[in-house]
């Protein structure tokens, strides 16, 4: 995400800092971007000048300090709400006072991490989904705390980004996660019923509802241990017992079978 992040802003003409713990994390981050630009080069659809000029606006750093005059900082570390707070903490502490703090959680409360700040009118939810640069959609997170001018910023930002904001109060899931995951679950609970294979599943989910893919092939894709958390905040707000993760996603995760990240899932890789 970090580099997809990283990409789409750059080619926005905006100056973007990539922090990473490690130099060699960042310069990975820096790598994948440079790699994919090339790839588009090679395929006619952009030129060298083209890549030369969004590679200008990437700088890399291990240091937070080195986004200490950033007029906006989004955060996309492990989801762990705990890690976060201490994140945006130290951010607080560095980042000039006029800048907005954003995280890129897709479940997470955002009220929760603006509560960790000196700033909490200045910090709100800033959802990009995965690949960054392919997916038009950005959720852009209202928690209450957040200022109106703060909500048209981000959105403002969204938008000179190429994509296409929506915007949502802070509540578990937002609006993608809040449907899909759902959907997800109960397409395990009706493999473990025994209603139909995986493999029938989602041919027919990708056949009847023109999903570019089915349930399980995209369980996969985003990863089990993702997939268990994400609907385990779903359930811990809404206390709704079809959100309980279903026991074969309970059994790949502690299994450590997470999906393509593994090269095991609910399919083989």
């Amino acid at each position: 995400m970090g580099s997809g992040l990283a990409e789409v802003v750059a080619r926005a003409g905006i100056n973007v800092v990539v922090r990473s713990r490690t130099m060699a994390g960042a310069q990975s981050m820096l790598t994948s971007v440079e790699n994919n630009l090339a790839k588009q080069v090679a395929k006619s659809k952009m030129t060298e000048d083209q890549r030369t000029e969004i590679l200008s606006h990437i700088s890399i750093t291990d240091q937070l300090s080195a986004l200490a005059d950033c007029d906006l900082v989004i955060e996309s570390i492990l989801e762990e709400l705990a890690l976060k707070q201490e994140l945006f903490s130290q951010l607080d502490k560095i980042v000039k006072p006029s800048a907005i703090l954003a995280t890129n959680t897709s479940t997470l409360p955002v009220v929760a991490m603006a509560q960790a700040t000196n700033r909490p009118d200045k910090v709100c939810g800033i959802h990009f989904f995965n690949p960054a640069v392919m997916m038009s959609l950005v959720e852009v997170i209202r928690p209450v705390t957040a200022s109106d001018d703060t909500i048209a910023a981000a959105t403002a930002f969204a938008t000179a980004c190429a994509k296409d904001p929506v915007q949502v109060v802070d509540r578990a899931g937002f609006i993608v996660n809040a449907l899909l995951f759902p959907y997800l679950n109960n397409a395990v609970h009706m493999l473990e019923a025994k209603t139909a294979s995986m493999e029938d599943i989602d041919t027919a989910m990708k056949g009847g509802c023109n999903f570019p893919m089915g349930p399980f092939a995209l369980l996969d894709l985003i990863g089990i241990d993702t997939t268990v958390s994400i609907l385990n905040a779903l359930q811990n707000e809404f206390k709704q017992s079809h959100l309980e993760p279903a026991d074969s996603l309970k059994k790949l995760l502690a299994e450590g079978k997470l999906g393509r990240k593994t090269k095991q899932g609910f399919f083989t890789y």
